[in-house]
């Protein structure tokens, strides 16, 4: 199973701990192997079935013979204390033998512990890692509530179902195999049926499991489609509101609530078989060998002692806890694949953006960024280009605007600098480098990028404008805050910088998040600016206060401004008119006002509303 293989991957790391869990399970059924074995003779001597043994053979690492020295110490003691004291001692030994068994037993789960977590706290480690180096192109075909249902759900299972059983998988087999061994070695004959019955077993529980997985998996999608619908929801709470649109997405929930409910229902029930099916084959294996064995010891030249068939027969009732065990640890490894399977889709998914071994440093901007015959779609294989042979130069301190109508590839032009997607076709250079021939950490360090939505954490107002430096000073955090007209309005807060601004600033107006993200773009003193219709949702005034503090964040850097508000860019060095993925027109304010193309049905657009 390549599920199954990919989480004990996992368990390498923790491999010492792994050893002692291990090393304490097998000392542990010795011990409870030792105290069955007891039984054997405390039913000779009650019995007085069992002769007394008055030679002592020399000592050697062998069955028969320990079993001979062991019964000449019981028989020294009946012979000088009498059969009571014997059986006190038998009592005795089967008592700190099961204590020394339990004993071991903790400590192969203590040490079981580090690895069960270990394990799960390494897949949250890597899947975050994953998220964050995915390429933007991967989130526009996920919904986010099911990539958190992975993270959050599908882990859970993962622990619940999977690392909860690696104690059963390390322990119970290895009971099994022991505990079976001393079977077959009291009587071949009765051991028989058990090793026919295992086969029988396994090939009726893997049937079973099979249709666990692929139920479970459908769950698993399900609980997803659950968690993105909560997650639109609370997100788009106020449109549901305003519409009234509250029964819409309540059908909505039923019905997917409802399908979930059916799918985990089979689930439940065919995991919950295991200990019923379990319970029935062992049961009839234990009547079919007390039959046989019974019949045996009956007979008038039974091998087989009345005891010794009452101990087998306790020893073989010890092995059908650990088999139900491992058929339920079975089940639920089934259910955690489907959960794995899920997970994998994201830890394997193909990270397109990868960093040159051998990549070099840019400590700074110094002549331009130009665009050769860029060609771009989200899609590998898709005919329909978003952007279609972008050539295009931006020198050093200029200032250059892209505008047009909506969903012509503005934005897509201006992530592709950053290298948030893989460019399908064409290069870009900076300072006549291809980007891809940089580091991506050090090309992004020398550009800020302020979006139309303002991006910020529940985190501190410090924290937020200090997040694109590793180590900032509070002068530096306030001189940012200055520069983005953001200082005044913070320093009324009652906790000042250090004021919680809530889940993605919803303390704060509109204006003042879009502020902050400016102060942190001010903060980060980057090269190049990429302004995405960074004022187009803001009020007159706030607009007013946001666009001083661009001006003054523009001061001395090459800028790429994004804008539907003409009135906006009017100051540009040059202006780009995107339409359907091409530029079809360039110039200043002025002289595409005299083309009376594209943009001057835009502009004259814009000014008749």
């Amino acid at each position: 199973m390549k599920e199954f293989k990919k989480i004990y991957s996992y368990v390498i790391p923790y491999w010492s701990y792994a050893l002692l869990n291990i090393s304490f399970n097998i000392i542990s059924v010795f011990f409870a192997l030792f105290s069955m074995t007891m039984v054997i003779p405390f039913l000779g001597i009650l019995f007085r079935t069992q002769p007394l043994v008055t030679n002592l053979l020399p000592f050697s690492f062998s069955f028969e013979i320990l079993k001979h020295d062991f019964y000449y110490l019981l028989s020294k003691i009946i012979i000088n204390y009498g059969e009571a004291q014997a059986l006190v001692m038998i009592c005795i030994i089967v008592t700190v033998a099961t204590l020394l068994k339990t004993g071991f037993n903790y400590l192969a789960s203590y040490y079981m512990s580090p690895i069960m977590n270990g394990v799960v706290k390494d897949i949250h480690k890597k899947i975050y890692d994953k998220i964050l180096i995915l390429p933007l192109s991967y989130y526009s075909e996920e919904r986010k509530g099911d990539i958190l249902a992975r993270i959050t759900n599908d882990v859970q299972e993962i622990k619940f179902s999977i690392m909860s059983s690696l104690d059963m998988v390390f322990r119970d087999p290895l009971t099994i195999i022991i505990f079976i061994s001393m079977l077959i070695f009291m009587s071949f004959e009765l051991s028989i049926f058990i090793l026919v019955f295992f086969p029988i077993s396994g090939l009726i529980i893997g049937r079973i499991g099979k249709t666990l997985k692929s139920t479970s998996l459908r769950g698993q999608h399900k609980m997803g489609d659950l968690l993105s619908l909560i997650e639109e929801t609370l997100s788009g709470l106020r449109i549901i509101k305003a519409f009234n649109a509250e029964n819409v997405v309540i059908r909505k929930f039923k019905a997917l609530n409802n399908q979930y409910y059916i799918i985990m229902n089979t689930v439940t029930r065919q995991r919950s078989l295991s200990t019923p099916l379990g319970e029935f084959l062992g049961t009839f294996v234990m009547v079919t060998v007390m039959w046989y064995g019974g019949s045996l010891v009956l007979g008038k030249e039974s091998y087989l002692s009345p005891a010794s068939f009452i101990g087998y027969l306790i020893i073989l009732s010890q092995i059908i806890p650990p088999v139900k065990s491992l058929s339920n640890a079975y089940y639920n490894i089934q259910k955690g694949a489907a959960s794995i399977e899920r997970i994998s889709h994201i830890i394997d998914a193909e990270v397109k953006i990868i960093e040159k071994p051998d990549a070099i440093p840019i400590n700074e901007f110094k002549k331009e960024i130009e665009y050769k015959n860029i060609s771009f779609t989200y899609q590998q294989g898709d005919e329909e280009w978003v952007l279609r042979n972008i050539n295009l130069k931006i020198e050093r301190g200029r200032t250059v605007a892209l505008v047009g109508q909506s969903g012509g590839g503005k934005t897509t032009l201006a992530d592709l600098l950053p290298r948030f997607h893989l460019i399908e076709s064409g290069e870009i250079l900076v300072d006549g480098v291809n980007i891809e021939k940089y580091r991506i950490t050090d090309l992004r360090d020398t550009m800020s990028i302020v979006t139309q939505e303002s991006i910020l954490f529940n985190d501190t107002i410090f924290n937020n404008i200090a997040l694109g430096k590793d180590i900032a000073t509070m002068d530096e955090v306030v001189a940012a805050a200055k520069v983005a007209n953001a200082h005044n309005f913070i320093m009324e807060m009652e906790n000042q910088y250090q004021s919680n601004i809530g889940d993605r600033g919803c303390k704060l107006s509109g204006g003042q998040r879009q502020r902050l993200c400016i102060a942190r773009a001010v903060l980060k003193n980057p090269a190049i600016l990429i302004l995405d219709e960074a004022t187009s949702s803001l009020d007159t005034e706030s607009e007013r206060l946001v666009q001083d503090a661009i001006f003054n964040l523009m001061k001395n850097r090459t800028s790429i401004v994004i804008a539907h508000r003409l009135s906006t860019i009017k100051n540009a060095d040059e202006i780009c008119v995107i339409h359907k993925g091409e530029i079809v027109e360039k110039g200043t304010h002025t002289s595409l006002l005299e083309k009376e193309g594209y943009y001057k049905k835009l502009f004259d657009m814009q000014m008749f509303s």
